[in-house]
């Protein structure tokens, strides 16, 4: 079996598992306390251009998600996201399990705009009985989205610009985001993300790591006690330094984005591959993530060799399915899928 239905079907880049035996038997403080954190830190502060960041190491995407919003909010706020936002579909739950209302806006190809933002905003606080709604104080978006679309460089602008002016925290969402930088005719790069947003993240797991993400505070009021958030939520590794030896690997000589570019390359082969056999897309991606529409009969046919990700119902007899490739996926796997579709 092939698998093409997600980005973390292969363990760590090479790179990360020599490294990680050749400090098996060191012995360093715990708790992402170790010189390895540290340099790892430094690492990406200078990557993403910003000296003042705060930093921090976590193991998952959904436990970096819920850390983060329920560090930043108050009992009785929520978070806004496009519908299709992952801590929206893809969480089960886990921000309302901490006591935060997913405040949920229709997106467009995943994503939402300023003007959204600011109308949701605008409602909330001209409504009379606004005590008795959830307060929105936090914005959360994904770069890439969920449907492997992204933000332009304006596009998260304005957004920063009106979250600033309404008082509502911007998170950003990069468990993909190497995939984002790397995409081709974007104009987004990880310093303007860190210009822009109040706090992101940066995914480890997607991109060539065992697990884990890195966490980037920018906005003062967010770093104070962080830390013990992170513990709150079961996010505070004994081991820390297996996360902060990942990603000090991961940023030593840009593996980070040649790995992103690889995942890119090999989906953009899939993607002319596709055009060139007729294929339909469900909508147009520059990411790793590719949509297409195919026929039930032909699915399931595909599905005895290769895993596909079910997306939706496109009409009676077609399927909407996800093909995505990663940091380790290899051309021959790619011309074998095409040649079988």
């Amino acid at each position: 079996m092939i698998l093409f239905n997600s980005d973390y079907t292969e363990g760590a880049h090479p790179r990360i598992l020599e490294r990680l035996m050749e400090t098996n038997l060191e012995q360093t403080t715990g708790y992402g306390e170790d010189a390895y954190c540290e340099a790892a830190r430094e690492a990406i502060r200078k990557v993403c251009d910003a000296p003042e960041a705060d930093v921090h190491f976590l193991v998952g995407g959904t436990q970096a998600n819920f850390t983060v919003i329920s560090s930043a909010l108050k009992p009785y706020q929520g978070v806004l996201c496009a519908d299709t936002g992952h801590i929206n579909v893809h969480e089960t739950g886990a921000v309302e399990a901490c006591g935060h209302k997913v405040l949920a806006l229709p997106g467009k190809d995943g994503k939402i705009t300023a003007e959204q933002i600011r109308n949701a905003h605008d409602l909330h606080w001209s409504d009379e009985s606004h005590e008795h709604i959830a307060q929105p104080k936090m914005v959360y978006i994904s770069h890439p989205t969920e449907l492997g679309t992204l933000y332009t460089k304006g596009e998260l602008e304005e957004i920063g610009r009106v979250c600033r002016e309404c008082g509502l925290y911007l998170f950003l969402d990069g468990a993909r985001l190497g995939y984002g930088l790397m995409a081709p005719g974007t104009d987004v790069t990880i310093a303007d993300i860190a210009k822009i947003c109040d706090v992101f993240y940066i995914g480890g797991t997607k991109i060539g790591a065992l697990f884990g993400e890195a966490v980037v505070i920018m906005n003062p009021q967010l770093k104070p006690d962080f830390r013990y958030c992170i513990k709150q939520k079961g996010g505070m590794l004994a081991k820390g330094r297996l996360l902060g030896i990942q990603f000090l690997e991961l940023f030593r000589d840009g593996l980070y984005f040649e790995i992103a570019k690889h995942a890119i390359d090999m989906a953009m082969i899939l993607k002319e591959g596709l055009k060139e056999k007729g294929y339909s897309f469900f909508m147009d991606s520059v990411t790793n993530q590719q949509f297409i529409m195919i026929e039930d009969e032909k699915l399931e046919k595909i599905r005895e060799k290769y895993g596909v990700t079910y997306q939706q119902r496109y009409d009676e007899t077609h399927s909407v399915i996800r093909l995505c490739t990663s940091w380790a996926t290899t051309e021959e796997n790619v011309r074998s899928l095409l040649a079988d579709l």
